[in-house]
């Protein structure tokens, strides 16, 4: 089915998982006020903020729910926030992203105008403060074209979007370290319905993690995936073929981009922490699906090239902000 180019009324839901993200949550809220879509209903979902983190939220008129810090999983606070929506179609974005385009939920719920898409993620990018390997990983995980009807389960929750009519039959699985959106991907796969992949609808999505950090998201991230696919396996080959082969596809741009210095060490302590928490996630393991393994692990040589120019005007944020 063909999505037509029309602006439409689509009433939305927007939950926000934070924990301390005063930083960034006010650049995102003021994004988000500046969309074409104005009926929008905010919720933040709080797991024990000790920052301005709430007051800001409610600054901007939104629904905050709170969840006990001993709660949390990234599965059960999306679940709070959800539950607590009154629209059908349900935006989730991270606290620490914020939209490029006023058209950002605009062109991210479009394709709901067909019945069968259950599910829509968009681009993400880093800002200029992203280590350059994270850089790479958005590069190779969010293309410039968009897809209406892609053959993985891969999305994310940093910018995706879903039908509460299908999350009040399958919530979000509250047991897992991390990759619920995945696991939730998978099931309305195999429903049968669309995963769509929409380029357009751009975040900069702000990670500023030590070694310890990276190292700590992929191993919870791996230990989430061989349980949504038990066949996965990460072996110690696997580990050191996929950290030198990544670190040479890094070193390779980074030169080609004139950021080689800038970037030379931050590219081999991230791609070690990388795959050393994604080897010990996955000990103890089977087999993993080559498409999976592309999606998650495989450098791919990547042109250089200009991004893609929109005709629509970026926002312009109050740096203050």
């Amino acid at each position: 089915m063909t999505i037509p180019n029309s602006r439409i009324p689509m009433p939305c839901s927007l939950v926000i998982r934070a924990y301390n993200e005063a930083r960034h949550l006010g650049r995102l809220l003021e994004g988000i006020k500046q969309q074409t879509i104005k009926d929008v209903e905010i919720i933040l979902v709080d797991s024990g903020s000790t920052d301005s983190t709430v007051s800001i939220a409610e600054n901007y008129g939104a629904k905050v729910v709170h969840i006990p810090s001993a709660e949390f999983t990234f599965g059960r606070s999306l679940n709070f926030g959800v539950k607590s929506a009154s629209r059908e179609l349900i935006v989730i974005a991270s606290a620490h992203v914020y939209p490029v385009y006023p058209d950002w939920l605009e062109t991210l719920l479009r394709p709901f105008q067909d019945e069968q898409v259950a599910l829509t993620y968009g681009k993400q990018c880093g800002y200029e403060g992203s280590k350059y390997s994270e850089h790479q990983i958005f590069h190779q995980w969010y293309p410039e074209i968009s897809n209406p009807d892609q053959v993985t389960a891969f999305c994310n929750n940093a910018n995706s979007a879903i039908r509460k009519s299908l999350w009040d039959v399958h919530p979000y699985d509250e047991t897992l370290t991390g990759l619920e959106d995945l696991e939730w991907g998978k099931w309305v796969k195999g429903q049968g319905y669309k995963i769509t992949y929409v380029a357009e609808a751009e975040i900069v999505h702000i990670h500023n993690e030590t070694p310890h950090g990276v190292y700590n998201r992929y191993r919870r991230e791996a230990m989430a995936l061989r349980r949504i696919y038990p066949e996965t396996n990460f072996n110690l080959y696997d580990f050191f073929r996929l950290t030198f082969t990544n670190i040479f596809s890094d070193l390779w741009h980074a030169a080609r981009e004139g950021v080689l210095l800038k970037s030379f060490s931050s590219i081999f302590w991230f791609r070690f922490a990388q795959f050393r928490g994604t080897y010990m996630g996955h000990r103890e393991t089977s087999l993993v699906t080559p498409q999976l393994r592309e999606t998650f692990y495989y450098a791919r040589e990547r042109k250089k090239m200009d991004e893609r120019k929109r005709d629509v005007e970026p926002i312009q944020y109050d740096e203050k902000k």
